[in-house]
């Protein structure tokens, strides 16, 4: 297994937030109009495990038709990478697709996966070490919305940056173009960065992959309650809420919301909070986009557009970015 010689049998660097963020942010959010949480806390180890299964849902459309996209045209949206990059992906979880580009450019210098989960983290870039011994894997816990730092000895000549899954969908725009513009910062001049962006399609079939028959993403949204238990002593109780998810025509996003069953009181920390029956958490936003207003998006951050692909039936698009 070769590994970036900062680090030591896959372990990751961790530049994660502590707990004093997550209860800064908890108790924010709750004490907001609309209460709310931020939606990078779904992902602890159970959330993890939670988001891969909701991947193999049948409704859950995203990650099977990006995946065939790589499998299809992977060898184009390879060849877009610079030679000898160290490749970035933000907000690695699993390698199911990453594995499609590094399968068709052993070129590449370095893999440096950043994930807030340093379990999950660590247990996939293990996986990976094993499968492409000869890549240099330099696992960073941390972050991604935050600044964090890369490695500094890595080998490559160039940068490149792999954000599939949607994931710039859980953004406000101008939230997301700020993120866009931070990876430029992390990336470098002259780097290129593939994006992974829903598009906006029948209503039916978004509700649908967000509200599963098998209940995976209820169970997902539910973990949030109960993480904050976990980890901060609160008394939710998450058979007390309900998992909603539907699509908000005039702002082109999904909403994920937990909804209180009842009236009731909570604590955490120590601090009181009321809900009403009806009253929700929001949980999640899911922004799907056109290709032309995504492309603006990336333009508002300073990445030119390069080449896009797209699905079939036009369910999904990947997108080629390159910082100037």
């Amino acid at each position: 297994m070769t590994i970036n010689p900062v680090f030591t049998d896959a372990t990751p660097v961790a530049q994660v937030p502590d707990a004093h963020r997550f209860l800064d942010d908890v108790l924010a959010g709750f004490s907001a109009p609309q209460k709310f949480m931020p939606a990078k806390y779904f992902y602890d180890a159970a959330g993890s495990d939670l988001f891969e299964a909701i991947t193999r849902q049948p409704e859950y459309y995203p990650t099977r038709t990006e995946l065939g996209i790589l499998d299809a045209q992977g060898a184009e949206i390879a060849a877009a990478l610079p030679a000898r990059a160290n490749l970035v992906e933000f907000g690695s979880g699993s390698t199911a697709k990453v594995r499609r580009l590094l399968a068709r450019r052993p070129d590449l210098a370095a893999y440096v996966p950043v994930d807030v989960s340093e379990s999950f983290l660590r247990s996939e870039a293990e996986v990976l070490a094993a499968d492409f011994p000869g890549l240099v894997i330099a696992p960073v816990a941390a972050d991604f919305t935050r600044a964090f730092t890369l490695p500094a000895d890595l080998p490559g000549q160039a940068f490149a940056g792999f954000f599939p899954g949607s994931t710039i969908g859980n953004f406000e725009p101008a939230q997301a173009a700020h993120l866009l513009a931070q990876f430029g910062g992390v990336l470098g001049h002259d780097a290129t960065l593939i994006v992974g962006v829903d598009l906006v399609k029948d209503k039916g079939v978004l509700e649908d992959a967000y509200n599963d028959a098998a209940g995976v993403t209820a169970a997902f949204n539910l973990n949030l309650l109960a993480r904050i238990g976990r980890e901060l002593g609160g008394d939710l109780d998450p058979a007390a809420f309900a998992h909603r998810a539907f699509f908000n025509p005039s702002a082109s996003r999904i909403e994920m919301h937990l909804v209180s069953r009842q009236a009731q009181q909570v604590n955490v920390a120590g601090r009181d909070f009321a809900f009403a029956k009806g009253e929700t958490i929001h949980t999640e936003n899911s922004y799907k986009y056109t290709i032309d207003r995504f492309r603006a998006l990336a333009a508002e951050a300073g990445w030119s557009a390069g080449a896009v692909w797209t699905d079939d039936d036009g369910l999904f698009s990947v997108h080629a970015l390159r910082r100037a």
